[in-house]
């Protein structure tokens, strides 16, 4: 670490920065070396060490009669100018406001951003044969590698009559993304690479245009934007995706030879509990599992001494494993006791097992992240392949009209499902209610009255919705699997605040004081049944600690 003085503020180097902030500087991505202001949040003061080391005067052909001063619009965010006033950050060469850095004279009030500024007098790409001479003039043109066309000054290689934007020269020739396992190749013309159906990046589900620059896993016939691919570059080559790096979760105490040949794990110690888990197919009525705070399936693992229950799924997940959408491995943690945590992914709620990385400040349920595993979704709620879309807006949730970025769309229809909906049960139980429920994806009859039978409330017709056929019994998801879907209560722990076992309940009648903030206590309760002891689940946890 050393610092770095910039515009009277200490920065501290970042020798390899992995967060993808944008730059302060010129707002392209940070992937690599930067200077950030240790007493501010990063991405308020994050620079590139190229931006971060700019000189701070600067002779430019544009401008040779005045040396041109480094210029940063941070010194005037706060104030209230009008538009006119603010003209002074337009570059004379892109013509563009932008508040970026800029180097000016003020006495000629002459503006060049920083990467007009750093045009050199040719320049190389990875992708073509030929130096690129910048056009030191303002005019209309077409990309020929993003296909745009645009206003500005291009590069031009007089050869090969080729003009692309000075951005666009930064592409490397090959590219190495998080969401794929092989090297993507840059290529300029649909007749280099296989003829297929599906003419949409794989990254954000929009369509492209072949005939322009793209990157191109050949192997897979995998087609990204070129935009798309730089957002998702990993430097790391990590060469296998969604695999376990460690998957010993359990030790196998004893086992049996099933009728195909198979070998059963009968009887297990998993590491997430402290005693043994033997396997069962017993019927048990509401109860979760404690790895995905699902309804249990058979067959699932048991612990005869303390109620704990996992699915045999749940129990086979490895412990560590790289996943597509992250450059960092994830890490299986069990919640610690009568805690709960938020899915990165769903933004539910939730207290099973969680996928998580501190470095990403990443925390994922086992649904979402089993999920997210593969960018190709088969649901029975739609007749064609959803594809995970991520991009920098939001869509919306055909099922529940939501708004999120991270979605699985529909190539064919205007389709699209988030998280949420995408890991919505097929079928679950209510209650006490004798037959099981299915999510059902069109109205049941044509009455054009449609209401829950639990809340007794309309209904969007739109909308998915739980049913059971044989007592006509429609219901809303949440009234049917219950405001907090992948939450478990009920469960009882022993804790160093407390002399006698406390109980996690979901909420209580009359609010009484948490014993220990003297704050009501409405929900995510642990309470002592023995001497009515009430406390908050995040009071317990500022007193505890665990493992």
């Amino acid at each position: 670490m050393k610092a770095y003085i910039v515009a009277l503020f200490t920065y501290v180097l970042n020798k390899d920065d992995r967060r993808r902030y944008a730059c302060r500087g010129c707002r392209g991505v940070v992937y690599g070396p930067s200077y950030s202001c240790k007493e501010c949040k990063p991405w308020k003061t994050l620079l590139h060490k190229s931006c971060a080391e700019l000189p701070l005067g600067l002779h430019h052909p544009l401008h040779p009669i005045h040396l041109l001063i480094l210029f940063s619009p941070l010194r005037y965010e706060d104030r209230n100018e009008d538009e006119d006033e603010r003209q002074f950050y337009k570059c004379e060469l892109c013509k563009e406001y932008e508040d970026v850095y800029t180097y000016r004279c003020s006495c000629c009030d002459f503006n060049l951003h920083i990467t007009c500024a750093s045009l050199a007098p040719t320049m190389d790409a990875e992708f073509h044969h030929h130096p690129l001479t910048p056009v030191w003039k303002w005019i209309t043109f077409t990309c020929d590698l993003c296909g745009k066309e645009d206003k500005g000054t291009p590069y031009l290689c007089h050869l090969c009559d080729f003009w692309i934007h000075g951005r666009c020269s930064i592409f490397p020739q090959r590219v190495k993304i998080v969401r794929h396992e092989h090297l993507l190749h840059l290529i300029r013309s649909s007749l280099e690479f296989h003829q297929s159906n599906s003419r949409f990046c794989r990254i954000c589900v929009e369509k492209l245009d072949t005939h322009c620059g793209l990157y191109y896993c050949s192997r897979c016939d995998y087609v990204a934007h070129l935009n798309c691919s730089m957002r998702w570059r990993d430097e790391d080559e990590v060469p296998e995706l969604n695999e376990s790096i460690d998957s010993a979760a359990y030790q196998v105490k004893k086992s049996k030879v099933g009728v195909d040949g198979t070998q059963i794990d009968t009887e297990i110690k998993h590491f997430s509990h402290v005693h043994d888990l033997k396997l069962t197919d017993e019927v048990l009525n509401d109860q979760k599992c404690n790895g995905c705070a699902r309804a249990l399936l058979r067959p699932f693992y048991s612990c005869s001494q303390c109620g704990f229950f996992l699915h045999k799924s749940c129990a086979n997940l490895p412990k560590t494993m790289r996943h597509q959408l992250f450059s960092d491995p994830l890490t299986l943690i069990p919640t610690k006791p009568g805690e709960i945590f938020q899915c990165s992914g769903c933004k539910r709620g939730c207290n099973g097992f969680s996928y998580c990385s501190e470095k990403l400040e990443l925390n994922l349920d086992v649904q979402c992240t089993l999920t997210l595993a593969s960018d190709i979704l088969t649901h029975k709620g739609h007749e064609h392949q959803l594809m995970l879309s991520t991009t920098g807006y939001e869509h919306t949730c055909t099922s529940c009209n939501s708004k999120t970025n991270l979605i699985f769309r529909c190539t064919i229809c205007e389709f699209a499902l988030d998280l949420k909906c995408v890991t919505l049960p097929h079928t679950t139980m209510y209650k006490q209610h004798e037959h099981p429920f299915t999510l059902c994806y069109t109205v049941e009859d044509d009455s054009n009255e449609y209401y829950c039978d639990i809340c007794e409330e309309e209904r969007d017709p739109k909308h998915w919705f739980y049913y059971c056929e044989n007592c006509t019994y429609p219901a809303h998801p949440n009234c049917i699997l219950g405001k907090y879907t992948n939450i478990w209560f009920g469960d009882t722990y022993t804790f160093d605040c407390h002399p006698h076992p406390l109980t996690f309940i979901e909420e209580t009648k009359d609010s009484p004081e948490c014993d220990n903030c003297g704050d009501p206590c409405k929900e995510f309760i642990l309470q002592c049944v023995q001497c009515n002891f009430y406390i908050h689940d995040k009071c317990v946890w500022g007193e505890e600690e665990w493992f």
